[in-house]
């Protein structure tokens, strides 16, 4: 795939070959509620930590209190996690999640924005404007993915990642412990997979690396 204006493709050197490839995307958003923590475990683990992408992250947490979340995870996966911060610049490896009760952005200068503005389908992180702001900022180097939850935020944020140029990948309904999001994001027929949760981790390393 060629460059995109956001600069030059991340290289890395390829999980099994060993030889230098180009990544074919930049960014991975993925978008998780009622049973997103056991979902995004498993998913972030079966993810190498040098996979040359990085790895936004929308959970609706409990506004009421301090997520544990980034911790949880950073002793569960090789990844390098942690909650995002406003105005970051973002960095291949890594997981950023979004803390409690703010939205998070991906910016096209490879920094992150934080903001309380209002709820959106009644959530606040939303799903749908991460999706936008990466569908905006990376286009067709963006994938977007939809895990087990409730309630369809994630769904209209699909299709802007879609018009952009970029993937779509849903949870399957077997492996949803609540399939209400994956299901949204699916009627709107633009997803490109619909995977059971063991076989995400595998299906995303191929296609940013383009095994």
């Amino acid at each position: 795939m060629s460059e995109s204006s956001n600069g030059p493709a991340q290289s890395a050197t390829h999980p099994r070959h060993g030889t230098a490839v180009q990544a074919s995307y930049d960014v991975i958003a993925i978008a998780s509620s009622a049973g997103g923590l056991a979902a995004l475990t498993t998913v972030l683990s079966g993810i190498p930590s040098d996979l040359p992408v990085v790895i936004l992250v929308v959970q609706h947490l409990d506004p009421r209190h301090r997520s544990l979340m980034a911790e949880i995870l950073s002793r569960r996966v090789a990844l390098s996690v942690q909650q995002a911060a406003g105005g970051e610049t973002i960095e291949p490896g890594t997981v950023y999640i979004a803390p409690p009760d703010k939205h998070l952005l991906a910016n096209a200068d490879r920094t992150l924005s934080l903001t309380q503005s209002e709820l959106v389908h009644f959530v606040r992180p939303s799903a749908d404007l991460l999706f936008e702001s990466v569908a905006a900022a990376f286009r067709e180097r963006a994938i977007g993915v939809v895990l087990t939850g409730s309630g369809s935020d994630g769904a209209i944020g699909v299709k802007a990642i879609k018009k952009m140029g970029g993937t779509v990948i849903a949870q399957d309904e077997r492996t949803s412990q609540f399939f209400a999001m994956p299901s949204a994001a699916i009627g709107t027929g633009q997803v490109d997979f619909v995977l059971p949760l063991e076989e995400m981790a595998p299906a995303l390393s191929s296609l940013v690396v383009g095994a």
